[in-house]
């Protein structure tokens, strides 16, 4: 009788042994899938940061589009009354009106590039203008490529009227500094 208690009692201990084992061995492979979990979940926070900072400061140019746009149709009106060219009549905003107007006419009339250009080179105050423009758009773009990893804002803008004119505008400056 006291051999057959001491063997319940081994096999009773063996088998709360094997079931501990096997307890200890889910509940490690539960950690680990925690961990996982927990590892992704940390690495989606961090990206959805990062998003957010740059939706931040994409809202940030967003806001002061406003102030760079008038900036901008501050430099092209001058440039316009100078070239003989009319904005567009339509309801976008002002300064893609003005561009419009100007790319269209390029478009129709490619004299008008040399038109600018003389312009640029008999009237300083159309060259200030030119160059204002040049340099406050190239700034902007540049600072939108800077802001948005993705670009696609940038890219918007680049190969839009802004970087159209912006293409037109340094031609007439090169071609003016030239001759």
């Amino acid at each position: 009788m006291h051999n057959e208690i001491i063997l319940i009692v081994t096999i009773t201990t063996c088998a709360a042994s094997v079931c501990a084992a096997v307890f200890c061995i889910l509940a490690g492979m539960r950690l680990g899938e925690i961990k996982k979990t927990l590892t992704h979940q940390y690495n989606v926070i961090v990206k959805m940061q990062s998003v957010l900072k740059n939706k931040s400061a994409t809202n940030a140019v967003a806001e002061n589009a406003e102030m760079i746009y008038q900036d901008l149709l501050q430099n092209l009106i001058p440039i316009m009354a100078a070239i003989d060219i009319m904005p567009r009549n339509t309801t976008e905003h002002p300064l893609w009106r003005a561009l419009g107007g100007i790319m269209d006419e390029y478009a129709k009339n490619p004299f008008a590039l040399e038109k600018l250009r003389r312009c640029i080179k008999l009237d300083s105050e159309i060259g200030r203008h030119v160059d204002n423009y040049i340099r406050r758009a190239d700034n902007f773009l540049q600072h939108l490529s800077a802001t948005e990893p993705d670009g696609i804002l940038a890219a918007t803008f680049t190969d839009g009227l802004l970087g159209q004119s912006l293409t037109f505008f340094t031609q007439a400056k090169q071609l003016a500094v030239r001759e």
